[in-house]
């Protein structure tokens, strides 16, 4: 057995970036923050946000684009991928993402102008595997 999941609660970085693939498959991109807040043995606070890369294809990539925006709390399930791609001056770069399968709105309703939804599409398209973006 083995088992690649990816749950995270956060917020948008960015509003969602959507492409459309010459097969007429959507794509949307975005990053997400989640913080850990923890105090030291001196009681000082500390905070550690980590950004993660979000990638969402066919109809969940179109909600997400239509509906979330730059500071959305969201909660979001998926898978990990890594992949590769050459850069403009022909440089191989290394990217790990979440390949997003569903989501929900953690916003208030209003927050953002925002209603609360959910997807639960299916990922296509490959799972974002040796796309150059």
């Amino acid at each position: 057995m083995s088992l690649n999941k990816a749950q995270i609660i956060g917020h948008l970085g960015k509003d969602p970036e959507l492409k459309y693939l010459e097969s007429g498959v959507a794509i949307a991109k975005f990053s997400v923050a989640t913080s850990e807040k923890w105090k030291n043995k001196d009681g000082e606070k500390h905070e550690e946000t980590t950004w993660h890369n979000i990638v969402a294809w066919a109809k969940t990539a179109e909600v997400m684009a239509e509906y979330l925006k730059k500071g959305s709390h969201v909660y979001l399930e998926g898978k990990i991928a890594n992949r590769s791609y050459e850069d403009k001056e022909g440089n191989t770069k290394y990217i790990s993402e979440i390949v997003a399968s569903s989501f929900q709105f953690l916003d208030k309703r209003g927050d953002n102008d925002q209603k609360e939804k959910q997807s639960d599409a299916s990922p296509t398209g490959g799972g974002g595997s040796g796309l150059p973006f």
